[in-house]
């Protein structure tokens, strides 16, 4: 796996386009910053991406958007119900905090983990 860090404009678009929600924890994933609710992530950074959780037809929608592709972190090996924001919506905050909820609605849903 490729541990270099997310670029730090990266880094700070994600820490000020997370939900304002008291729910939301946030910590490192394999050193990258990552939220989650309920112990369960939501959005995540991997090396230079933004990564995204999303039920099965948000998912699909989102999927749709020129530039958005599933997460891979390893080469094959998809991880299930999660995306990569498209670089155009990086640019878009009021479009990327939109998913970012949406993101976070979906994963409030999920049994929470233990």
């Amino acid at each position: 796996m490729d541990f270099k860090p997310s670029p730090t404009e990266l880094a700070d678009l994600f820490d000020r386009s997370l939900p304002a929600d008291p729910g939301v924890s946030r910590r490192k994933m394999f050193g990258w910053p990552a939220a989650f609710v309920n112990g369960r992530m939501f959005a995540s950074l991997h090396t230079d991406s933004m990564v995204v959780r999303l039920g099965p037809a948000e998912l699909a929608a989102f999927l749709e958007l020129p530039g958005s592709r599933p997460f891979e972190p390893m080469p094959g090996r998809p991880m299930t119900g999660y995306a990569v924001v498209p670089a155009p919506m990086l640019a878009d905050e009021p479009e990327l905090r939109a998913w970012l909820e949406r993101a976070l609605t979906f994963t409030r849903g999920l049994p929470p983990k233990k």
